[in-house]
């Protein structure tokens, strides 16, 4: 009788183990199309956001937006019984730091910080820009409404506070709007240092820039596809970190690059009708984004945006020539689309939220034998742990198998050197962690 017991328990928990979640359904279903066109043309009409923009008008600049932002942040605590910690976090950029920095500015980026249950320490965030600009990166004078350049990422932010904040989670989420982006990464480089000096434990940034365009300049429109930035290793690994891979592999294996395979795998199973496209890469060629503050440090962090980009209304002045309206205004932006990105952001932070941390101290061992070995700490809170592997050139893990409640195992059949491995922490509601890379050899 135990052994049928032990059976049926065992089909249970796989089963459960291989069904979606309703809730992330649940999240999906709730972000409101309307509200991110009321926060997008709100932030439109602040006229400029640039970040020396004007700061005592109730109606213009950057200061307006960011209260205008607090007070949205402030809104949502206050219907979720003070669920949110909101404050400003500021660093003064002084005149001359850079080309783009005329002038003594205070950088103020707007924080809200939905606490875990379990891990309050623990953080996933969701960040926005604030900023805007025209065509020459130091007038702050000029409209420069930057509609989806970042209003939409901002918005975005701004609405899955609002679905989130309806649920707890065992991580805390944290979700921001990072000034200062145009002007050099200010915003995300003041908050990446503030991170270090309070402790926190950031598993993960969704950088959104830019995720309202569905028409790129050459024409293409495509309303599925959007881009998942990462880069392969962390910027501050250590020299023996490095020396160790080119004997074991791991150069596309790097903590950001397996966030970005994380959100790659949620909306695969949840979103089935988007198209994520993983981009081998920091950012766009030659650019940056507001994740890079946090890779720099150490953080893991990826860029979340549309998948064709329309330079007409990217950093220009409002005008028409040729026939051809430029600027980034509020007609551009392709709402239903924002809405979708909104929701990849959401699924994700829900799933990380929920989840256990990942194994720490993964060992994979197997030199010369038929077989791939591998231990790791167990963590609490994990029912169990699954072990991923894939070919050495495939961009997502392929191949799982749920391995239970144990701290070592071994795969049978399984030629070490043919394959890249890693192991994921699995939560009793079944979400699982992100997947940690192994970091030493077991011999």
């Amino acid at each position: 009788m135990k052994k049928i017991l032990f059976a049926l328990a065992l089909l249970g928990f796989t089963f459960t183990q291989s069904q979606t979640n309703p809730k992330i359904y649940d999240i999906i279903d709730a972000i409101s199309e309307e509200r991110l066109i009321n926060d997008v043309k709100a932030l439109a009409d602040f006229g400029t956001r640039h970040t020396l923009s004007d700061t005592l008008s109730d109606t213009r600049g950057i200061g307006a937006a960011r209260r205008w932002i607090k007070g949205q942040f402030d809104n949502i605590s206050e219907d979720c019984n003070d669920c949110l910690e909101v404050f400003y976090q500021q660093d003064l950029v002084k005149k001359g730091t850079n080309q783009r920095i005329v002038k003594d500015v205070m950088v103020v980026n707007v924080v809200a910080i939905q606490r875990g249950t379990k891990y309050p320490n623990r953080f996933i965030i969701m960040s926005g820009d604030i900023d805007s600009r025209v065509s020459n990166p130091t007038d702050f004078t000029s409209d420069s409404p930057g509609a989806n350049d970042n209003a939409s990422g901002m918005a975005g932010t701004i609405e899955a506070a609002r679905v989130l904040s309806k649920y707890k989670f065992e991580s805390s989420i944290i979700y921001v709007g990072l000034s200062g982006e145009e002007q050099g990464l200010f915003g995300g480089q003041g908050l990446a240092k503030f991170a270090q000096e309070k402790g926190w434990d950031i598993v993960g940034v969704l950088n959104n820039d830019m995720i309202g365009n569905i028409k790129g300049v050459d024409g293409v429109i495509d309303n599925r596809t959007f881009r998942i930035f990462s880069e392969p290793v962390p910027a501050n690994e250590s020299e023996r970190a490095r020396r160790a891979r080119r004997f074991y592999g791991g150069e596309v294996d790097g903590i950001s690059r397996q966030l970005a395979r994380y959100v790659h795998k949620t909306v695969k199973t949840y979103m089935p009708e988007m198209n994520p496209m993983m981009v081998y890469r920091l950012d766009r060629f030659g650019r940056g984004g507001h994740h890079r503050p946090f890779n720099d440090v150490g953080f893991a962090g990826i860029r979340i945006m549309e998948a064709h980009e329309n330079y007409t209304q990217q950093h220009q002045d409002i005008r028409t020539e040729d026939g051809i309206n430029y600027g980034d205004t509020f007609e551009h932006v392709n709402f239903p689309y924002c809405k979708k990105l909104t929701a990849v952001n959401a699924i994700n932070l829900a799933s990380i939220a929920s989840a256990p941390p990942s194994p720490k101290n993964v060992g994979i061992g197997g030199i010369v034998q038929p077989s791939a070995k591998f231990s790791w700490d167990k963590v609490d809170g994990a029912v169990g742990y699954k072990i991923y592997w894939r070919d050495t050139t495939s961009p997502s893990w392929d191949n799982s198998r749920y391995v239970g409640d144990v701290a070592e195992f071994t795969l049978d059949g399984i030629v070490v050197d043919n394959f890249f491995f890693g192991v994921a922490a699995v939560g009793k509601d079944g979400h699982e962690s992100i997947v940690s890379f192994p970091s030493k050899i077991i011999r």
